[in-house]
């Protein structure tokens, strides 16, 4: 069977779900096919390590050390796939190759080119992909919003893929704005027909509409989009606003949606949704509640904490409670009152010295009083920093990255980052195992003695100080293989006080959640 081809485009505005709508459909068609997922974005950087949270949300860290939209957070949780760099596709990326193409001397004799020569490196890095990973169906996702001046060299490619696959193994599902305006009450399609309008300029004709909408869409509506787009009624389906996005393929098999894509392609996968099916039951009916407090300093936008938030999501699907998020802003933080009513509190990752001191007093009345901790990257640092300061007696501890002028830099730079100005992948990233010490609460949770996670970061805890601090009561319960990385904390006298070097939200599944994170959420209930 050739490799067969679905392009998700997305059209009206920004922010509709386009990558939870391409996992879903890839998680519908994953029972009898090997599934990849590749994300073109517009933008110029390389990669989006180097962006703020606030503005395009979480930096997604892969085995291989890629750093990537969030999306492929999605196709990850939703696909069972360990995504790779190579299926990630920015504009920053496709213009070096041709850069590098050109000095190489591999256009001499011709004037380089948006068409053919951008688009050809773009469609060349996909069936690359498609080949390198024996893919039974590669799914598309484009970034942006169609108009865009940034995805335009994206769309043109996607358009010429149609005669080089051949027109029965490719399908183009476009993703619109069905609005119900408040006082009108009446689903309108106009966006969705403009957005189309612009699809067509650009050589694409869907063969399926999703219209996101607060309410499932009327035949009416379907009769009218299916008429002035060109679509079949029945391929005109619902995107429907959910308040757990794990209800998505369900409504997609409702609404018949991978019955629409065999016969297109003519492939034969069918969805098995029983498990997933029971755990979202959970999730929807919960027999117990807990409260946890995320201190951090990007909290204005949760989507920068989106792994963060899913890894709960799994937790509660498995332990039947529902898990309210107190987002609590630790920049100017002077009151910890909220301590009072939370059953646990997590400290995230991040970067530079906003916030910091309010985190560590977050910290230490969570040790103090016995409040379920968990601390991620920077919130393991914070933690030995708190430790260091009010159990080991050394006055002003602190990280390097805080305050150069430290006496007690119990937190410090790794030595070969010092020497390096560019901020573009230089970091500790990727996958790194860790040796987990016996005995301890870590190693029950992950139940082996070698778990490995993701990383994300420049600093560690000194080594110098690996004594002292332990001799005060903190164990490492995980060391790298020469022991002299620390990758987990724990406090064993008190009820749960964890806390990792890596990010182990990024590898949480909706069917096996982070063992850190599971350990936490059952603490906080008990």
């Amino acid at each position: 069977m050739p490799t067969k081809y679905i392009i998700v485009t997305g059209g009206v505005l920004s922010g509709l779900g386009k990558g939870i709508a391409a996992a879903s459909i890839g998680h519908l068609l994953s029972s009898r096919l090997k599934i990849i997922p590749i994300k073109c974005d517009g933008y110029l950087n390389v990669d989006p390590g180097t962006m703020n949270p606030i503005e395009h949300g979480e930096v997604f860290v892969l085995d291989d050390g890629a750093e990537v939209d969030m999306d492929f957070g999605h196709y990850e949780r939703f696909l069972g796939v360990t995504c790779k760099s190579k299926w990630n596709l920015t504009m920053g990326k496709v213009f070096d190759m041709v850069r590098r193409k050109e000095r190489r001397g591999d256009y001499l004799g011709k004037t380089v080119q948006y068409i053919p020569h951008v688009t050809d490196v773009i469609k060349a890095h996909i069936f690359e992909v498609a080949k390198e990973e024996n893919a039974d169906l590669v799914l598309v996702e484009i970034g942006g919003t169609v108009g865009d001046i940034e995805n335009e060299l994206f769309l043109e490619a996607m358009r010429q893929m149609k005669e080089d696959v051949g027109r029965e193994n490719i399908i183009y599902i476009h993703l619109t704005y069905v609005p119900v305006p408040y006082g009108v009450n009446e689903q309108k399609s106009k966006p969705t027909q403009q957005s189309v309008n612009l699809l067509k300029q650009r050589g694409i004709f869907p063969d399926i509409i999703i219209g996101r909408c607060s309410q499932f869409l009327t035949q009416e509506i379907r009769r009218k989009i299916s008429n002035f787009c060109d679509v079949q009624p029945e391929a005109v389906i619902t995107g429907l606003d959910v308040d757990d996005i794990y209800e998505i393929p369900m409504i997609f098999e409702q609404e018949r949606l991978p019955e629409i894509i065999h016969k297109k392609l003519n492939i034969y996968s069918p969805p098995d949704l029983r498990k997933w099916k029971e755990l979202v039951d959970n999730i929807r009916n919960p027999s117990r509640e807990i409260t946890v407090a995320v201190c951090g300093k990007y909290t204005k936008l949760e989507d920068s904490y989106a792994s963060i938030v899913e890894s709960f999501h799994h937790c509660a699907a498995h332990l039947g409670c529902k898990i309210n998020l107190e987002w609590v802003e630790t920049t100017d933080l002077k009151d910890t009152r909220f301590l009072d009513h939370v059953n646990g509190v997590i400290v995230p990752g991040g970067f530079g010295s906003r916030g910091i001191e309010g985190k560590i007093e977050v910290i230490r009345h969570a040790r103090e009083r016995n409040i379920p901790f968990l601390g991620l990257c920077l919130g393991l640092q914070l933690a030995v920093i708190e430790f260091a300061r009010n159990a080991c007696h050394l006055e002003r501890a602190n990280s390097t990255e805080i305050d150069p002028e430290t006496p007690h830099p119990v937190i410090d730079i790794l030595p070969e980052q010092k020497e390096i100005s560019d901020k573009g992948g230089t970091m500790r990233l990727g996958a790194y195992p860790a040796f987990l010490k016996e005995g301890t609460l870590v190693r029950s949770l992950y139940g082996t003695e070698k778990a490995s996670e993701r990383h994300r970061h420049r600093y560690e805890v000194n080594p110098r100080y690996h004594e002292i601090i332990q001799e005060h009561g903190m164990v490492f319960s995980g060391v790298s293989g020469d022991g002299r990385l620390v990758e987990f904390i724990e406090l064993p006298r008190l009820r749960y006080f964890v806390a990792t070097q890596a990010h182990p939200e990024l590898k949480s599944r909706m069917e096996k959640p982070a063992p850190l994170f599971y350990g936490f959420v059952k603490a906080c209930l008990s």
